[in-house]
């Protein structure tokens, strides 16, 4: 929850989400245990763009933002 406002407010310049615009989330899984949520996020940064779009559009095939749905 902590690093989604950093990333829509683009607080690292040199950041993937401050270079590219990136300002939607379109994707996530809610994770307990940090070293698990890490180890997904290592994994999914590893697949190719193709592998990513699928995954996003399995769960949310518009790519809606789903921040709002996510701080209720």
């Amino acid at each position: 929850m902590k690093r989604i406002p950093e990333h829509r407010e683009r607080l690292n310049p040199q950041g993937f989400t401050s270079r590219c615009r990136v300002d939607r989330l379109v994707h996530f899984e809610p994770f307990q245990d940090i070293v698990a949520a890490i180890e997904r996020e290592k994994q999914l940064k590893g697949w190719t763009r193709g592998k990513k779009v699928a995954l996003i559009e399995r769960g949310n095939h518009d790519w809606r933002d789903l921040w709002p749905e996510v701080v209720g």
